[in-house]
């Protein structure tokens, strides 16, 4: 399917890894001139790379921490004409409310919920300016399953799922479109080091982190392959009419209650 991206530009965060460069690399496909930007200039040295090699298009880096501000302004000054900007910077740790602190609550909020919150700002403005511009923020389920052992996440989930609906509900008046994807588990590199952990905890035996899929529905996690694409797709002018709306990609994990 043509998206009708060639020839558009647009601004991933967390691109070096995960679904960021899975992004990323689905957006090159399809003819979008790329910007990467992560904390990593290794990591996005070898993104880059990669795309560069595989499609015909504008790849650029910026090495950036996003949560400091001062960096936000500093990339929307240097790259104030895209397109598109894809919001997925950030990983909130795990724990119940008594095991994570306030200095890494408040770190992991720095730069997934006001990262997200401060690009936004300084790029709805740009794109308002001209009339037109998406904006697709990837969240994640956390803000469905309510999981009190991801409680961190799940506060900044919600947040983030509010905010993207509330903007997305009026940036038509400006030529905007704003949409969340809230993906599941993902099969990243962290989330496989995080499987790694528990089945060494549980059997004794690293190798064994694949059979903590099983109870997954279709006994997986997505791919990051799975969540680019459809970032893509909502990026799109296919998907015009898409704002202010949540796309949950999760198989039906929160859509199922459990009563125990």
């Amino acid at each position: 399917m043509d998206l009708k991206l060639r020839g558009k530009t647009a601004l991933i965060t967390g691109a070096s890894k995960g679904i960021g460069r899975a992004t990323a690399e689905v957006l090159a496909a399809e003819g979008c001139n790329v910007i990467l930007v992560s904390r990593t200039a290794a990591d996005l040295d070898q993104a880059q790379a990669k795309i560069r090699q595989a499609c015909q298009v504008n790849v650029e880096r910026v090495a950036a921490d996003l949560s400091d501000s001062k960096n936000v302004d500093r990339l929307a000054a240097a790259h104030p004409g895209i397109d598109i900007l894809i919001n997925n910077a950030g990983a909130i740790p795990g724990g119940t409310l008594l095991d994570v602190d306030e200095a890494r609550w408040r770190a992991a909020w720095d730069l997934k919920v006001f990262g997200y919150i401060n690009m936004c700002r300084a790029y709805y403005r740009l794109m308002k300016e001209r009339g037109r511009g998406v904006i697709v923020n990837v969240v994640g389920n956390a803000a469905q399953t309510h999981d009190p052992e991801y409680i961190c996440g799940v506060a900044g989930n919600s947040a983030l799922t509010a905010f993207s609906q509330s903007l997305g509900s009026v940036s038509h008046r400006d030529g905007v479109r704003v949409v969340a994807i809230s993906p599941g588990p993902v099969s990243t590199d962290r989330l496989v080091g995080l499987m790694r952990t528990k089945a060494e905890a549980r059997t004794g035996n690293a190798e064994n982190w694949r059979d903590l899929f099983k109870p997954l529905p279709f006994a997986r996690a997505a791919t990051p392959e799975e969540i680019g694409a459809a970032v893509a797709f909502a990026a799109s002018d296919l998907s015009g009419y898409t704002s202010g709306s949540v796309v949950v990609i999760d198989a039906g994990l929160s859509a199922r209650a459990q009563a125990f």
